[in-house]
């Protein structure tokens, strides 16, 4: 499967930005999905994952009751709602997918990756 993740993007703290990834190849409702991000100078980190049905989720704390992800499996596409965003949030965003059973948040059990998107927030 091939991803592409676009809805970056230069947001005031406070602001909202929501993130999409669409999916193309392989039958998109096969794959669990998940959002991950990488601030310069630090590691790649799990943000939220969503199951194939989309009724199982999975959040980083960092994040919980600000984003919310989900997805349109009749549009190939998995979306990361991002509110209250802070500075902090600043990084690249990535979208990934796995066929495991379970919705994982290690980045090394996802086999497929997004090219990433630029959010920053500024203060």
């Amino acid at each position: 499967v091939q991803l592409q993740a676009f809805g970056g993007g230069l947001v005031q703290a406070g602001g909202s930005l929501r993130l999409s990834c669409a999916a193309s190849g392989r039958t998109f409702s096969s794959y669990n999905m998940g959002w991950f991000r990488q601030a310069p100078g630090k590691e790649r980190e799990f943000v939220a994952a969503i199951s194939r049905s989309g009724a199982s989720t999975n959040y980083a704390d960092h994040v919980k009751g600000r984003f919310t992800i989900s997805r349109d499996n009749a549009k190939n596409t998995v979306y990361l709602q991002m509110n209250s965003l802070k500075p902090e949030d600043t990084a690249v965003y990535y979208c990934a997918a796995h066929s495991r059973l379970q919705v994982v948040v290690d980045a090394r059990q996802y086999d497929y990756w997004g090219q990433g998107t630029q959010v920053t927030v500024s203060s």
